[in-house]
């Protein structure tokens, strides 16, 4: 049996969740809801003692890390629809985008999230609440980037970032100009991992992330959106995971 621990259909948690569904795997979702800190709770620790999500639950096997997740699916389903390329070449090309991703394009784009999202979350709690929660919170690391947030990134931090998401645009657009998917021209796992950081920002980077300045990368996240498995994703997501806050 698996079950999938995520925030839901977004950023890291998006990309076992749509691997999933596109293998056509049945499994269990189970939300575990930020804005409850519930991902810091005693009862998901047991699962991950770092406290973070996603979470792969498989016959009592615990697998985290997102895009370890992915890889691990491939290795445990071989004979479900492949993510990854039976190519050697091709299979390391793929792994050069999920490792870009993780290392580079998603901590940009992170940043920039925390300040805009998280920070007025935790600028709502009392400093009472607000130690209460970081008192649980298992990772060093985790527990200063949301006193951060909570005080707002500093204005040179931002503007760094805000370059490396230039940076990661240019670098995406410029590849799908080569070809129609990240690793050549069958839609992979480099897809997947990327399109979980890249899906929506067209909205919240239009600036940057628009039909006139980069056709290329908009098209592709527009044909992920119209795949069966992602509208399935997101439709289902919608039933079988509560709404934040409820």
């Amino acid at each position: 049996m698996l079950t999938l621990y995520s925030f839901g259909p977004a950023a890291n948690s998006l990309k076992p969740l749509l691997a999933l569904y596109e293998k056509g795997l049945e499994f269990t979702p189970r939300f575990v809801d930020p804005t409850k800190f519930e991902h810091h709770e005693d009862w998901f620790k047991k699962l991950n003692p770092r406290g973070q999500v996603p979470a792969l639950d498989h016959d009592g096997h615990i697998i985290t890390e997102s895009t370890v997740i992915c890889e691990y699916l491939e290795d445990a389903f071989p004979d479900a629809p492949r993510l990854r390329p039976t190519n050697p070449v091709e299979i390391a090309e793929m792994r050069v985008w999920t490792k870009w991703v993780d290392e580079y394009f998603c901590w940009c784009v992170s940043t920039i999230g925390w300040e805009r999202l998280i920070g007025p979350m935790a600028r709502k709690l009392s400093d009472e609440e607000f130690e209460a929660k970081i008192a649980r919170i298992p990772v060093p690391e985790q527990r200063t980037k949301w006193r951060s947030a909570r005080a707002g990134f500093p204005k040179e931090v931002l503007e760094e970032e805000m370059r490396k998401v230039g940076v990661s645009v240019d670098r995406l657009e410029k590849r799908l100009s080569e070809s129609p998917w990240l690793a050549g021209e069958n839609y992979t796992l480099a897809d997947i991992c990327n399109f979980a950081i890249a899906n929506g920002m067209q909205f919240g980077y239009s600036d940057i992330v628009n039909k006139d300045v980069t056709p290329n990368l908009v098209a592709w996240i527009e044909r992920i959106n119209e795949r069966p498995a992602v509208k399935e994703m997101f439709a289902k997501s919608k039933t079988e995971m509560p709404p934040r806050g409820e």
